[in-house]
């Protein structure tokens, strides 16, 4: 799951993600999650996300409506990742766009990475038995 904007110095990862997905779609997903709560980086409407998304890097991973991933008004599915009574271990929030977290085929959460965390790291590959 990655939280993501389209107006960030992280969005070029797309491309990174998107060419992951693809070589790894028989048993991975990758899940983006639009999310403006960073600099306003992701101002579009989910038609304009979806746009850009597809236009400039191919995207056809699931896309998500834009969510807040932290504060009061934060996304279910973030409230879950984010909270240890919730999830059993973490209570990191994303720190700025296109922080990844990653679930096994259980549903359960194994790991967290920061925004600077792309698919060929080696810490990456490795928590996904790649």
């Amino acid at each position: 799951m990655l939280n993501v904007a389209s107006k960030c110095g992280y969005t070029p990862q797309y491309a990174d993600w998107e060419k992951f997905y693809r070589q790894h779609q028989d048993r991975i997903v990758v899940l983006g999650f639009p999310c403006n709560d960073f600099m306003g980086q992701e101002p579009g409407s989910a038609k304009e996300i979806a746009e850009f998304c597809q236009k400039n890097y191919g995207v056809t991973f699931p896309m998500f409506e834009k969510v807040h991933v932290k504060g009061d008004a934060k996304a279910p599915i973030y409230r879950w990742l984010t909270d240890p009574k919730e999830n059993g271990w973490n209570s990191q929030e994303p720190t700025w766009n296109f922080c990844k977290y990653l679930l096994n085929e259980k549903g359960e959460l194994t790991h967290f990475f920061g925004p600077s965390v792309k698919p060929d790291n080696p810490e990456l590959v490795s928590a996904l038995g790649l």
